[in-house]
């Protein structure tokens, strides 16, 4: 690794492409990425203000998540991470996304083919999918480039290639968004 990857930064590194889980249009004048972790209260806590976000802004925004797993502090992250994309093949991707936060507090517990069944997933193929190599590349991929963004915790927001710094409420996320779009 040379040493200008292995520095952090306050801009996104890594561009949007066709890897990326995103909801809403390329053209869209805001794009909002968050790096988050699935059993991470505080990404908990923020879905139902992306939500809101997304619906106040429409068109207007892009919203883009990234897997942030901080597996050290979170034991069931990475699997979590690893059903998201297993679901994705399947093109159930945001279903599981918003099934795992639901159901955080029962990590422990849950089976997570369980969750697969109740999104209505082919459960073989996703329980086979479950350890493929793509998805942990693709995990520690999003991973690798949090970090050399400057990504410490989770979550992390950044609007139009910019950290965000401010509060996590849907107020002041609206402002940001209104001014990376004004420019």
């Amino acid at each position: 690794m040379s040493s200008s990857s292995s520095q952090s930064s306050n801009r996104l590194v890594a561009p949007i492409d066709e890897k990326d889980h995103v909801i809403g249009s390329a053209t869209a004048p805001v794009t909002l990425v968050e790096y988050g972790d699935y059993e991470c209260p505080d990404c908990l806590n923020t879905q139902p203000i992306v939500a809101e976000l997304r619906k106040r802004q429409g068109d207007k925004l892009r919203f883009v998540f990234r897997h942030f797993p901080r597996s050290s502090v979170h034991p069931h992250a990475s699997a979590a991470a690893s059903a998201a994309e297993a679901a994705g093949e399947q093109d159930k991707f945001w279903e599981m996304h918003e099934t795992l936060f639901k159901h955080q507090k029962e990590f422990g517990e849950i089976d997570l083919s369980h969750l697969a069944l109740g999104l209505g997933l082919e459960i073989y193929r996703f329980e086979s999918s479950l350890g493929r190599d793509m998805h942990r590349r693709r995990i520690n991929d999003d991973y690798d480039s949090g970090v050399r963004s400057g990504v410490k915790g989770t979550p992390t927001f950044f609007i139009n290639g910019v950290r965000y710094e401010g509060r996590t409420d849907v107020d002041s996320l609206t402002a940001a968004i209104d001014a990376a779009a004004r420019g």
